[in-house]
């Protein structure tokens, strides 16, 4: 990996140039004529695709493969519950949401609660639980459809899940698990399992309906180390490759290069779903990273950079109108639009966004029981 930036499933930091992640990660880029076969199934793109936000694949061509036979295949993600949900979490899920309507599939949405009591010392099994709980809150208020969605926490399905965890270690070595993922003598073994119950998802649609089914997970692509692995073992089980679509990092509040991806663990540079307007506003007016000028002569005579601007990124994330958002790009770069106007619009989208999803987590509370897999 390049030397200024760092991306595995635990640590993202740094500048990342997602060309050489590309090179380095072995997926390949969502080009034009993916994004073409694409399109003639949702009859158009979702701005994720269009922005590049979502960039790179692993197999999606084969999930392509099996719409145009007619077949029907399932999405895969997850949340690992740790801290509350915030805007970076909700980035694949949205992408997952819009998958979900235009195909009318299946998804899986695990709960891999041992993963953070495992890799955090300092969290217990309690306090995944709790907060197991309220992501799912969050979960459900993305809009899935409740007859096609399954939420299910590891350690309540483990009679569904140990069993073939159990195959997929068996054709784990250590070697492999300390080469994919920097393991050392100093990680428990809890930490070198936990990979094996991270497969176990993508194998699960075929195991549910009895027959080959293949699987497409969306996530940032920080996660893709999981899923060679898994696509290592899937043919020796007798299961199909799963598929990966990925993402871009929403970055925190002061930008990739200060503190890398948003982070629940940096409090004040982080939006979270539950933050009420007020926070948003005071966190996105006091921290985020600018683009602007040092004066604002300066920044009307020679304009500012909105593609360091964390406010700007922000909307290329929250913004659907493309038209609206390019017209901001050029009017920053021209020094027309300063930098406090270009955060009030930022804080304004974010929050006509959460004020949405607040108001559909609450109703999620009743809606639970419904969504949860049975096991």
């Amino acid at each position: 990996m390049a030397n200024d930036f760092t991306v595995t499933p635990w640590e993202v930091s740094g500048e990342i140039d997602y060309d050489s992640l590309i090179r380095e990660f072995g997926v390949k880029p969502l080009d034009d004529k993916l994004l073409e076969r694409l399109e003639k199934h949702t009859k158009g793109l979702h701005y994720f695709l269009k922005r590049k936000i979502f960039f790179a694949h692993t197999y999606f061509d084969t999930i392509l493969d099996q719409v145009e036979k007619g077949k029907k295949f399932y999405l895969y993600t997850g949340r690992a519950p740790s801290g509350p949900v915030h805007l970076g979490h909700m980035v694949p899920w949205m992408f997952c949401k819009w998958l979900q309507d235009k195909f009318n599939v299946n998804l899986l949405f695990q709960i891999p609660d041992e993963e953070k009591f495992l890799f955090n010392e300092n969290l217990t099994m309690e306090e995944t639980k709790k907060w197991s709980d309220e992501n799912i809150l969050d979960i459900i208020a993305m809009g899935f459809n409740p007859k096609k969605t399954k939420i299910f926490l590891d350690t309540e399905c483990a009679n569904l899940m140990y069993r073939h965890a159990c195959s997929v270690a068996k054709k784990i070595t250590l070697s492999t698990a300390k080469s994919t993922f920097g393991f050392t003598d100093s990680n428990n073994i809890g930490e070198v399992f936990y990979t094996s119950m991270q497969s176990v998802p993508a194998f699960l649609p075929t195991i549910l309906e009895g027959k080959t089914t293949y699987c497409l997970i969306p996530c940032a692509i920080d996660q893709q180390p999981h899923f060679f692995m898994t696509n290592d073992v899937a043919p020796k089980l007798g299961y199909p490759k799963t598929a990966t679509i990925l993402s871009r990092f929403l970055p925190g509040l002061q930008g990739m290069h200060k503190e890398g991806k948003m982070s629940s663990s940096i409090e004040s540079t982080t939006i979270f779903a539950t933050d009420t307007p007020r926070q948003v506003h005071d966190k996105i007016m006091k921290y985020a990273f600018s683009g602007g000028r040092d004066t604002l002569e300066e920044h009307r005579k020679l304009g500012g950079n909105p593609d360091v601007d964390v406010s700007y990124q922000y909307l290329t994330f929250f913004l659907e109108d493309s038209k609206k958002l390019e017209q901001i790009y050029n009017d920053y770069k021209s020094g027309t639009l300063l930098t406090g106007d270009l955060k009030k619009l930022t804080v304004d989208t974010i929050n006509k966004f959460l004020k949405k999803h607040q108001a559909r987590r609450q109703k999620a509370k009743k809606m639970v029981r419904k969504f949860m897999l049975k096991c």
